[in-house]
């Protein structure tokens, strides 16, 4: 039967129940870097940038994202187990910036894995790079991997990879 609205009965169940917002996607913010990773000091204390990964991600999704404090528990509900794997920042204003940021992840739904990618993001800093700091240019990477995460939650394809 369907509401006056249009909405359906079921859907209206869902509603009532409180349980609409458990079909989102939970993210843990900050993003984790890999336990085996090699990025500098620097770039973990002065850059943000996996505060700004997952703040990125839940800005694009079309689908709700639930930003979660700490390990995300992969056998409940939809969870991204999102890492950054790498990140490498080379060059200055002055030089010219060679920067990049590599991500993996893993979707979980209800504990079964359904689907996972690689990706990775370059930047020389853009338009005014030389008025840009390494941070800046660093958090561009984030950004487009935020918006190419986004794009692959709407339709997540195995051993997908993502950007550059």
């Amino acid at each position: 039967m369907r509401h006056p609205i249009g909405l359906t009965a079921a859907f209206i169940a869902v509603l009532a129940s409180g349980t609409a917002a458990a079909s989102g996607i939970q993210l843990q913010k900050p993003v984790p870097y890999a336990a085996d990773n090699d990025i500098s000091d620097a770039i973990k204390d002065e850059c943000k940038i996996n505060e700004q990964l997952a703040d990125f991600v839940k800005q694009y999704s079309s689908e709700p994202v639930e930003l979660v404090s700490g390990p995300v528990d992969t056998g409940s509900g939809r969870v991204l187990q999102l890492e950054i794997v790498d990140a490498v920042s080379m060059g200055n204003a002055w030089l010219g910036h060679q920067k990049f940021t590599k991500v993996s992840g893993t979707l979980f739904e209800d504990g079964a894995e359904v689907a996972s990618f690689r990706g990775r993001r370059n930047s020389m800093g853009g338009a005014f790079a030389g008025f840009k700091g390494s941070c800046s240019v660093l958090g561009r990477t984030v950004e487009v991997l935020g918006e190419d995460i986004a794009g692959w939650l709407a339709a997540p394809e195995d051993g997908a990879t993502l950007g550059d």
